[in-house]
């Protein structure tokens, strides 16, 4: 049987294919609709199929809509490790972004993790944490303007400007407040997503947002199950830069991380050295010795991540302090 890999390159209406078989390569373009995928695809069923694509966010769940079907093999490959794996390259359009996505999962396959279709409730967690996230931006922008008019005293323009600006403030808040009681509603109807909540917001410092986003983000702990992949996915893993003898420097975390991941278990770490813990114990301890403070604390936020990982793993929860026969 013939080996069809298929490169699809995801724009908001329409979908650009690179269809190669056995070398022979063909180009489609067809609309970013389930009746439209469905269309192109069946007549491909029953047959060997590799279908990579770029994560595109939104814009990709037409497609996580109608694959399941046909039991494809299916790759949502990250933006990052696509742009960083072409090398040097000179121009792009839609057409030749397909045919590089093709030619990339030709040489990475292996190294690739198929792509499985998540629940409707983690769907649901995602598109709301997402909704959430932009309307706190929306929040913080309009808080920052709130100084700013102060500057306007001469003009007779602050106190409107203010109060309409507060009136924002209060809208965008009761809408935060809406969807995090859909979340937590979502949370709360699911017994595994539930019974993982339980587990994760026993560790110090580990609220609801930080539970939720790191649900979301693992899918449940299925599509990471490892903490040292979650930890280096957050951006809290240093990593040696040396070169011979002649060159090289202090451990770094790295740049290419999920910043909003990291900011959360940031605020997790902070929330949890503030109370009696180990966690506190530990940054205390490391402190008096002499080590950065931020070192420290980024060492915090892995010991967290290994906690909740450790937690899911063994189906238990956080216990301080514990003492082993």
């Amino acid at each position: 049987m013939k080996k069809i890999i298929i490169g699809i390159d995801i724009s908001s209406k329409t979908l650009d294919i690179c269809l190669n078989t056995e070398g022979s390569s063909e180009h489609f373009t067809i609309a970013n609709q389930v009746k439209a995928i469905h269309s192109f695809f069946k007549k491909l069923a029953n047959q060997s199929v590799v279908v990579a694509m770029e994560n595109t966010g939104r814009y990709n769940w037409q497609l996580y809509e109608a694959l399941p079907k046909y039991g494809f093999e299916v790759y949502v490959v990250s933006a990052l490790h696509l742009k960083k794996s072409l090398g040097l390259v000179r121009g792009k359009n839609d057409k030749v972004d397909a045919e590089r996505i093709c030619k990339f999962i030709q040489k990475n396959q292996d190294e690739c993790a198929v792509w499985k279709p998540s629940s409707t409730n983690i769907q649901k967690m995602k598109v709301l944490l997402t909704e959430r996230n932009g309307r706190i931006k929306m929040k913080r922008q309009l808080l920052g303007q709130q100084s700013d008019y102060k500057l306007m005293n001469t003009m007779g323009l602050e106190k409107q400007l203010a109060k309409m600006n507060q009136g924002l403030i209060k809208s965008i808040q009761a809408q935060i407040e809406k969807l995090e009681a859909q979340i937590e509603k979502i949370v709360q109807a699911d017994e595994t997503i539930k019974e993982q909540a339980r587990q994760i917001r026993s560790v110090p410092g580990v609220g609801p947002v930080t539970c939720w986003t790191m649900i979301a983000k693992t899918e449940g702990f299925s599509t990471i199950t490892e903490p040292r992949k979650m930890a280096c996915y957050c951006g809290i893993v240093p990593f040696d830069h040396q070169l011979g003898s002649s060159i090289k420097r202090q451990p770094r975390v790295s740049t290419y991380a999920d910043k909003s991941m990291k900011s959360i278990l940031h605020l997790a770490a902070m929330s949890a050295i503030r109370f009696d813990n180990k966690f506190r114990d530990y940054y205390r301890r490391k402190v008096a010795e002499g080590k950065n403070k931020m070192s420290v604390l980024n060492a915090v936020r892995n010991k967290i991540v290994h906690t909740i990982f450790a937690l899911i793993k063994n189906q238990a929860t956080y216990q301080d302090h514990l003492v082993l026969s």
